[in-house]
């Protein structure tokens, strides 16, 4: 099914009656990687997936998006759906957006299970500095050589050279208007929201997780009035699926006060 949220048309699914659960996935991924929990949660609630506008089969923002704007169409889609109040479960990215909605309308959120939550930007190494600045420097050369106009299609791979050298892989499997998506949202540090979420929040992250590193769970932990912790030994990023079991127990304790 789809919707129209915030400009964007917008991809869900429902499964399971009860009380609502959303379901919102990490970066570059769908309501694919929720199959599992959804099959498990949806036997006792009612669970809605959705694809983020770039992603799956949803359309993309009309326009580049910040996490504001990823908030407020998910917002526009609990009201839409009539789930206001509902429980949000979420994955990276997905975390990013639910940890937004809930500090600015904390009024559509009960609780939320954050699992390996982006959002919260670390501090660049020197070496992380030096890398920055000789792409930023090579790229006004690009452009120069563009409003010079005597250098034909050389700007042009030079500026593919550079993103092939020194993009991350998210931001190289883009085309040119995802990509600015995708800076908006990684430039974005979520740290003073934090406390203004009022949703019981409870954060899982595995500690072998290298994208988003267990630091930034405790921060977040830390930030956050009403929160807890939960560490799934030898997870990755992808903690959720690697240790199924324990995450679904360790959710289902908190969202229904123990398993079915």
């Amino acid at each position: 099914m789809h919707r129209t949220a915030n400009g964007a048309n917008v991809y869900y699914e429902q499964h399971g009656e009860g009380k609502h659960i959303l379901l919102l996935h990490g970066w570059g991924c769908s309501t694919e990687i929720w199959k599992p929990v959804t099959e498990r949660l949806s036997k006792r609630a009612r669970v809605t997936v959705l694809d983020f506008p770039g992603h799956g089969q949803s359309g993309r923002p009309p326009v580049p998006w910040g996490p504001g704007d990823f908030a407020r169409m998910t917002a526009e889609m609990i009201v839409g759906l009539g789930m206001e109040g509902c429980d949000i479960i979420a994955h990276s990215h997905g975390a990013r957006t639910a940890a937004v909605l809930a500090a600015k309308n904390p009024e559509l959120v009960r609780k939320m299970v954050l699992t390996g939550a982006a959002g919260v930007r670390m501090e660049p190494t020197k070496a992380q500095q030096r890398r920055s600045a000789t792409y930023k420097r090579l790229r006004k050369i690009s452009e120069w050589m563009d409003r010079v106009k005597i250098f034909g299609k050389l700007p042009e791979k030079l500026r593919q050279r550079l993103i092939q050298r020194y993009g991350s892989r998210d931001y190289i499997a883009l085309d040119e208007e995802m990509r600015k998506t995708f800076v908006k949202l990684v430039n974005y540090d979520i740290s003073s929201c934090l406390p203004d979420i009022k949703s019981p929040t409870l954060l899982i992250f595995g500690d072998n997780d290298i994208e988003t590193p267990l630091w930034m769970g405790k921060w977040m932990d830390e930030a956050i009035p009403d929160a807890g912790l939960c560490v799934l030994k030898g997870g990755t990023h992808y903690a959720f699926l690697e240790k199924f079991n324990d995450f679904m127990r360790i959710v289902e304790q908190f969202l229904f006060g123990g398993p079915e």
